[in-house]
């Protein structure tokens, strides 16, 4: 998800079309939960809303890889990095759910899972969570955006909830993500843990959880490769052509 925010035109305010599509109340929150199908029943799966390219007047920018800024081995620490802060600000794994925001959310909410059970004996409940109705550029994602499946196994009314993504970037995709998970009860708190920062905020967003803090400028993508996805471990920065 992060990526796809980085990658994608954005709505600066949400058009009409988009709030038309995203129902209120109880109507938004059992529409956030459901999986689209196509005419014949078959669920749909979810996949990336963005390609490697950005059109613009005059032309097509393509993305290249720029720099390789962190390795496997260097993954592998932020992520057990990461599973001891939240254990020690949290104080142990009690009323403790990892969401992983998809795409890549949910492998790293995974490992960040047995990473916790190496040294805490037992692994947090872990859930998933699509946001693509809750996006606010979701007029411009095609006319029939394919929503992943969320899965929220236990009630999270009362509990310490921490959203997983890959990337931050202006803020949009986690605030979507409060919307959607908020439609599923009233959490203690919620806490936002991130591979990398990338900066260019445009929302009062602040990750709980940072594995590396990576200034950027507009023109670059940051990109969290994941075995799981991607067939290998690294963190790289891409860079659009003219």
């Amino acid at each position: 998800v992060g990526t796809a925010e980085q990658e994608a035109p954005r709505a600066r305010l949400a058009p009409l079309s988009a709030v038309a599509l995203r129902p209120a109340g109880a109507e938004r929150s059992a529409l956030g939960r459901a999986s689209l199908a196509d005419a014949s029943g078959q669920r749909l799966e979810s996949r990336p809303l963005s390609c490697p390219v950005r059109h613009v007047p005059g032309g097509v920018m393509s993305l290249r890889e720029k720099a390789e800024i962190v390795d496997a081995d260097g993954l592998r620490r932020i992520i057990t990095r990461i599973a001891h802060e939240i254990v020690e600000r949290n104080k142990g794994i009690d009323d403790l759910v990892l969401v992983g925001i998809r795409r890549r959310g949910v492998p790293l909410a995974n490992r960040i899972a047995q990473k916790i059970k190496e040294f805490e004996g037992q692994s947090p409940t872990e859930g998933s969570l699509d946001i693509t109705l809750y996006r606010d550029d979701l007029s411009t994602v095609g006319a029939h955006p394919v929503v992943g499946a969320t899965e929220i196994p236990v009630d999270i009314n009362g509990k310490v909830a921490v959203l997983i993504d890959d990337v931050l970037y202006t803020g949009r995709t986690v605030r979507a993500a409060m919307d959607a998970l908020i439609d599923f009860g009233r959490p203690r708190t919620i806490q936002l843990a991130v591979v990398i920062d990338r900066g260019h905020r445009e929302l009062p967003i602040r990750a709980d959880f940072v594995g590396k803090n990576v200034p950027t400028s507009k023109r670059e993508v940051i990109g969290v490769k994941l075995l799981e996805i991607d067939g290998a471990d690294s963190v790289v920065i891409k860079e659009f052509d003219e």
